[in-house]
């Protein structure tokens, strides 16, 4: 049986839907937002239904593998879908007698992600066991720092679209509580036909920075914008490479919700999320089964549950009442980690051997709220192509290329680029680096337009040619196919006739005032020239045949 609801992101739900007999309701739809959500995720009732409001709260904790050769404390190489075990270090074992030697790309790594959220680094920062028993996890314990981590106090801000318009996009802004250094386990293979568990510790100790936001979001979609950002600034940075597809990137998500003015309710926590979709979907789903439970009598649990992404909902892993005791000590075979800054570097420290703050702070990157930021000033664009530009990888590259290499302006340039190139990709699952059209053979067809050689219909026509990738330039498939624009103006203006001598309904019209209908008679005069008028001269010479 279906349910059927009525949300909106803007920190209120409405009950509005019916239980249902399912396992997994379906998603509620969406409805235009009443309210919208302030720093804390709060919200104030809105609309006409008497019906109790909800507020969801919503916090994530996201591990980032570092991008490092090595691991955290050990020599051994950093690979993805390598042999199972084949990078595996006596230390990554665990075998007795074996000591912890810390990397320095991940501090700096660390330190570099935390200056870009703005954080507050530690300059003295502690390293902690947390015990527990695991297979994949041959000491019993994992190396982290819970208590005094690297970096504190951040924030993080992101935009997002007001009901799917990329035209209207808000800012807001994520608390940062911390980032931590720590490692990875292993991974468990579970082979159902031998009823077998085999344990590959490849990943065992590879270096992770968790980012911990508060819980100032109050949906999926804050939660996804949220972490698109931060994926972007990771990548920028190169402190992670963030492929949530190979596990680069895994977000936790804490879902509760309550009534405005009381106390935070029981949350549960979605683990191992590996896609910003997922994530969006697992955390409206828990917010929608949430409230749905409580205002049937139920109670929420304080457990750890799994996004089914098949069946589009979460489903119980492992209760949380009994609070498990990880045991938190001191890590003895680990010194204190300490940072400097301009100010507290010793005048006779090699800076080889220390992390230098203020090094790592003046080489920083532009980050993606700056590109965006030049991408408008610079090219003119609109605030919203520059998210799409940066969203996918490598299109800004491409967009600036093909602008350097053409005369078309690039305010015509992005269109091509969003509209059509885009569009096509997408359509084929291919990536930017992928494309059968290079950026020269684009900017070669947009000069062929603002040279006048051929209109834009006929561009569309060579640009499916160049999708085929024969090799063919675009002035060879416009001679091949003949789609130059008609230059002999006698020849156009007896084709502008014979259109309106055979739409006397529209001709009428137009004389009546209605200068709408032109439009109809210049898509007529395109489809009889095949696309090879110019659709500018030809609108003058039906202007002036219509005016005689």
């Amino acid at each position: 049986m279906a349910a059927s609801a009525a949300w909106g992101c803007g920190g209120v739900w409405w009950r509005a839907w019916q239980r249902g007999g399912g396992r997994c309701p379906a998603p509620a739809p969406r409805r235009q937002r009443a309210v919208s959500c302030n720093a804390r995720g709060g919200a104030v009732p809105a609309g006409k239904s008497g019906l109790a409001p909800w507020v969801p709260v919503v916090g994530l904790e996201i591990h980032a593998q570092i991008s490092s050769n090595s691991k955290l404390f050990s020599g051994s190489q950093v690979q993805f879908a390598a042999p199972p075990n084949s990078l595996v270090s006596f230390f990554d074992a665990s075998l007795p007698g074996t000591l912890p030697v810390l990397n320095r790309r991940c501090v700096e790594a660390a330190v570099m992600t935390g200056l870009a959220l703005n954080c507050s680094i530690n300059k003295k920062s502690l390293f902690d066991r947390k015990h527990y028993f695991y297979a994949d996890l041959p000491a019993g314990y994992q190396i982290t720092q819970q208590r005094v981590p690297i970096a504190v106090n951040g924030r993080l801000s992101y935009s997002l679209c007001i009901d799917n318009k990329m035209s209207q996009m808000v800012t807001k802004t994520v608390r940062i509580k911390q980032i931590q250094l720590e490692q990875d386990s292993g991974k468990s293979l579970h082979d159902d036909t031998r009823s077998q568990t085999l344990i590959d510790l490849n990943r065992a100790g590879v270096g992770l920075m968790e980012v911990v936001m508060e819980p100032d979001m109050c949906c999926g979609e804050e939660a996804a914008a949220a972490v698109r950002e931060l994926q972007l600034i990771l990548q920028t940075l190169g402190s992670s490479q963030a492929v949530m597809a190979e596990g680069q990137l895994r977000v936790d998500a804490n879902v509760s919700v309550h009534h405005p003015g009381e106390p935070y309710g029981v949350r549960t926590e979605v683990k191992n999320i590996n896609s910003i979709r997922f994530l969006a979907k697992a955390v409206d789903y828990e917010i929608q089964r949430q409230i749905e439970e409580l205002e049937n009598g139920g109670t929420i649990l304080n457990e750890t549950r799994a996004f089914d992404s098949k069946l589009g909902c979460t489903v119980p892993m492992r209760d949380k009442e009994g609070k498990q005791d990880y045991r938190f000590m001191p890590e003895p075979n680990l010194p204190p980690l300490i940072l400097y800054d301009a100010k507290s570097l010793p005048a006779n420290m090699n800076h080889q051997q220390v992390v230098n703050i203020d090094w790592i702070n003046e080489r920083l990157p532009d980050l993606p709220s700056v590109k965006r930021a030049k991408l408008v000033e610079q090219y003119g664009i609109l605030p919203e192509h520059s998210f799409t530009l940066l969203n996918e990888d490598g299109l800004t590259e491409f967009f600036e290329n093909v602008v350097k290499q053409t005369q078309m302006k690039p305010k015509k340039v992005i269109g091509w680029i969003l509209n059509d190139l885009l569009s096509y990709l997408k359509q084929h699952s291919l990536t930017v680096k992928e494309s059968p059209v290079s950026p020269f053979l684009l900017a070669d067809l947009l000069n062929l337009i603002e040279k006048k050689e051929i209109s834009s219909t006929a561009a569309k026509q060579v640009l499916a040619e160049l999708w085929k990738g024969e090799g063919k330039t675009p002035l060879e498939i416009v001679k091949e196919k003949e789609l130059e624009l008609i230059q002999d103006q006698k020849e156009l203006e007896q084709i502008c006739q014979a259109v309106i001598d055979g739409q006397e309904n529209e001709v009428m019209a137009i004389k009546a005032g209605n200068r709408k209908v032109l439009n109809k008679l210049i898509g007529l005069v395109q489809r009889e020239t095949q696309g090879r008028s110019n659709p500018v001269l030809v609108k003058q010479l039906l202007e002036k045949k219509l005016s005689e």
